[in-house]
């Protein structure tokens, strides 16, 4: 009997003709997210399941999934995953990394020039036919050269952010749970996230969403960081408390914000955070290149081929789990 793949979303490029050919698709067909109930029904007839970040893959879906064999994620990220859940059923999780790490620290660049230049604000002067002459002090933002950039996470993506601030002259400190050998090579200060907060003229956060890091831009750390500072967030919404993010830029606290991604998401349209003229937000752009995102997909689609061959996926977040090959 051939495999059963569910894909919950139609990746892009010639990703499922290459799935195709290893079992039956189970396509949700769909413009929105697959609804759960969908989800939970039709797991139950997958051999493997290609997930999005919007899909939770939990104990409850994992109790509906007897013949489940991988979880193979298109995207970097896996906080929509438990993955303690997978690895103590045998399931092998895989993801994306490494073929987005350029594109997304392009957006986070583009964010900080973006946000901190103020060119949201610019361009909406223009488009309300406020622009009418000009004037030595309009909209004045704030430089990227030689300014300090802090970087919280100092993974493959917080290191390309880094490549691309030594263009910009800018001094750069960044934490991290682990350290890269590469840090002193690329002139990077090791600090503690206290010392950041308060040295930053911007802050680019590059961290995976877990409990340790969830809500971990909060009141206190705004308060701590310099009234003229730029946020920027690349990483996950939920790093973020929103709510506190709002009052900060509101009262004066915080100089701008660039957000490819949000808690909630996505951003209802009457959010108070989009009535921040100072606020800067994308809907979660990061790796939205045709290369890099067809890369992602075809990516996703080796890691299912590898988990029903029984061979190790090209990436995966518990290699404690060796893969059972698919009988039948």
């Amino acid at each position: 009997m051939p495999a059963t793949i569910l894909v919950t979303y139609r990746p892009p490029g010639d990703a499922m003709e290459r799935l195709a050919d290893l079992g039956d698709i189970d396509l949700w067909e769909g413009e929105d997210a697959i609804p759960r109930n969908e989800l939970l029904e039709r797991i139950g007839k997958a051999d493997g399941i290609y997930s999005m970040l919007t899909d939770r893959i939990d104990d409850e879906l994992l109790d509906a999934a007897p013949r489940l064999h991988v979880v193979s994620n298109m995207a970097v990220g896996f906080d929509n995953i438990d993955v303690a859940a997978c690895t103590a059923r045998g399931i092998p999780v895989g993801h994306t990394p490494n073929v987005l790490t350029e594109t997304v620290a392009d957006t986070a660049f583009g964010l900080m020039i973006a946000a901190a230049r103020r060119f949201g604000e610019g361009v909406d002067y223009v488009r309300s036919d406020k622009w009418k002459k000009w004037e030595p002090e309009l909209l004045w933002g704030y430089d990227i050269h030689g300014a300090t950039l802090g970087i919280v996470g100092f993974g493959r993506i917080g290191m390309a952010i880094a490549k691309r601030a030594a263009g910009f002259s800018m001094r750069v400190i960044a934490t991290s749970r682990r350290w890269s050998s590469r840090a002193e090579d690329l002139g990077v200060t090791p600090v503690d996230f206290p010392e950041l907060l308060a040295r930053s003229d911007h802050v680019v956060i590059a961290v995976p969403l877990t409990q340790e890091t969830h809500h971990m831009f909060d009141e206190s750390a705004f308060s701590a960081m310099k009234a003229s500072a730029t946020l920027v967030n690349i990483s996950r919404g939920g790093t973020v408390d929103t709510d506190a993010l709002v009052e900060a830029l509101r009262e004066g606290r915080l100089g701008a914000a660039g957000l490819d991604v949000t808690d909630p998401e996505p951003l209802p349209g009457d959010h108070p955070l989009l009535a921040q003229p100072n606020a800067y937000v994308i809907p979660h752009l990061g790796s939205s290149t045709a290369r890099t995102r067809h890369a992602m997909a075809n990516f996703a689609v080796d890691n299912i081929a590898a988990a029903f061959e029984g061979r190790a996926l090209r990436a995966t977040v518990n290699p404690e789990v060796s893969p059972r090959p698919l009988v039948g």
